[in-house]
């Protein structure tokens, strides 16, 4: 299973690019597994690792909740650009750092 910060293609152990038919079916599976009524007596973390696992499922099985966390996790994870000078977290100028406050 995933650690608490993996995201919630790794939490369902499918791929980026899967259907709603494989979430489902990775959802099942998992809950089958993981569900707190199942596992109590093997596990002690079942309830916190099927609380992660369904809230993977319910955010990438809704269409719109999955276009919005998509963009945030593509988001976080783009690489900083690299410029001659050699500092590699600087963009260039914009607008915001521009301004004289």
């Amino acid at each position: 299973m995933a650690t608490a910060c993996a995201s919630f293609y790794e939490i369902l152990g499918i791929p980026v690019a899967a259907t709603s038919e494989e979430i489902k079916t990775a959802y099942r599976r998992l809950a089958l597994v993981c569900h707190p009524d199942v596992a109590a007596v093997r596990r002690k973390d079942a309830a916190d690792q099927f609380m992660r696992i369904h809230a993977a499922y319910s955010t990438l099985s809704d269409p719109q909740k999955r276009a919005v966390y998509d963009g945030k996790l593509y988001r976080n994870s783009r690489p900083l650009t690299v410029v001659s000078s050699g500092f590699s977290s600087y963009r260039g100028r914009n607008w915001e750092t521009d301004q004289c406050w």
